[in-house]
């Protein structure tokens, strides 16, 4: 028996349908990288005009209007109250598939020097309440800005709910690692 022989033609239109094959591939993968990047990123609006734009790079001077407003734009440093630090939080976060941990240290932002002796003496108090905020969290509610943004404003509530000394004006994480 006699092996068929192939054809110029039907060789080149082999190649052809392997490199078509490839080209659509790599365009595959390419696009879901993509789609990847852009599902993945923080929820912040893309500017849709010019003035959106220069608003964008145009420097904002910051007036506090609240606990949240540290997280939309930078505050000077002397406009910074008293910074009490909390021992480093260590809890299971919520999860229905496998064991997830998140390490923490944050600092409390006073406002009234007379509340850090009510946070010395409520100290249990308070690391109660974070440990059952923080424990209630799944990785997806915390791995975001939005998500890490949420948590410490719930976290503010639930603390200026108990104390009577003054506020708690802001969070910051100084050490935030999921495992």
């Amino acid at each position: 028996m006699a092996e068929e022989e192939t054809t110029p033609v039907e060789k080149k239109s082999s190649k052809m349908l392997m490199m078509i094959i490839i080209i659509v591939l790599f365009l595959i993968i390419i696009i879901g990288g993509i789609v990847t990047v852009l599902l993945m990123s923080d929820d912040e609006e893309m500017p849709t005009n010019n003035r959106q734009m220069q608003e964008m790079n145009t420097p904002k001077r910051n007036i506090f209007k609240g606990p949240s407003a540290q997280y939309n734009n930078s505050r000077q440093l002397r406009d910074i109250g008293i910074l009490y630090p909390l021992d480093t939080f260590t809890v299971n976060l919520k999860s229905d598939a496998g064991r997830r941990y998140l390490k923490v240290t944050m600092s409390l932002e006073l406002e009234g020097e007379e509340l850090s002796l009510e946070l010395d003496a409520k100290s249990p108090v308070i690391r109660d309440r974070i440990i059952r905020i923080l424990t209630s969290k799944m990785l997806e509610e915390i791995s975001s800005k939005k998500g890490k943004q949420k948590v410490s404003q719930q976290i503010i509530d639930v603390l200026n709910a108990m104390i009577s000394d003054g506020t708690i004006r802001g969070i910051y994480f100084t050490e935030f690692i999921i495992q």
